[in-house]
């Protein structure tokens, strides 16, 4: 059964930048798909991504290129301490060499095979552990760390050092990070020594940098959360896919 959306703008739009902006694929899918005849509007098959759709028409796309959208691989990795996100150096194990069937996690019907390209979608350093996105999806990557994305990051944090309610007030608003304001975050005291950190950035080594300037140390950070996306009870070491409902809750659908 093919995708399709109505478009409901009040002025018409360019097929291929709806399209992108309504995160059904990337401005360059949406060119190939109209270019291969498996677009269509109102039942008419498109080939001029120039075409303007206007308020009620309805796009479809073929199977075919449904389908090629859904075989582009997703996967929720729950990172431990010691593994790193992105390139390694001498020594050390990316997360991505982690993604293979023995440590799959529930259901299985797509796996990474030599012609994958997983790559990380938002970084979490190698002393730090939980939820790690990694995929092929550009739409999905430009969601969680485009320029416009406003997804939040939850994290526990655990820190050695006095928390009081100055250091918390700095730690929500105020502190700048290379010569840059931060945005406001959500910070609150959920335990004796444990902290609880909601951004909607992601700085390199961000929440570290930010305690350190109140005199905290971390000792343990964990990601649970990425917008829609909960790390829930997937164990330590394993992976899962990323479901049809929280790619349509990440991309907004």
């Amino acid at each position: 059964m093919s995708l399709s959306r109505t478009y409901t703008g009040s002025e018409p739009i360019r097929l291929n930048k709806w399209l992108a902006q309504s995160g059904v694929c990337s401005r360059r899918e949406a060119d190939a798909f109209i270019a291969e005849g498996l677009v269509s509007v109102d039942g008419e098959v498109v080939r001029d991504a120039g075409r303007k759709v206007e308020a009620g028409q309805t796009v479809s796309f073929n199977p075919a290129a449904q389908s090629e959208i859904d075989s582009k691989l997703t996967v929720i990795y729950h990172k431990p301490v010691g593994i790193v996100s992105g390139q390694p150096e001498a020594g050390e194990t990316p997360a991505v060499r982690m993604i293979r069937r023995p440590n799959h996690y529930g259901q299985l019907t797509q796996w990474p095979d030599q012609n994958s390209k997983l790559a990380p979608i938002g970084r979490l350093d190698k002393d730090s552990r939980g939820l790690l996105i990694l995929s092929e999806d550009g739409v999905i990557a430009k969601a969680i760390i485009g320029p416009d994305s406003e997804l939040e990051k939850d994290y526990t944090v655990r820190v050695k050092g006095p928390i009081f309610e100055a250091k918390l007030k700095w730690l929500r608003h105020g502190l700048e990070l290379d010569g840059r304001k931060l945005k406001p975050a959500v910070v609150e005291q959920v335990g004796e020594q444990t902290l609880r950190f909601v951004l909607q950035e992601g700085r390199n080594r961000q929440i570290r940098r930010m305690c350190d300037m109140c005199e905290l140390r971390v000792i343990d950070l964990y990601r649970s959360r990425i917008g829609p996306v909960h790390i829930g009870d997937l164990p330590e070491g394993q992976w899962r896919l990323l479901t049809a409902e929280e790619r349509a809750a990440l991309l907004g659908q």
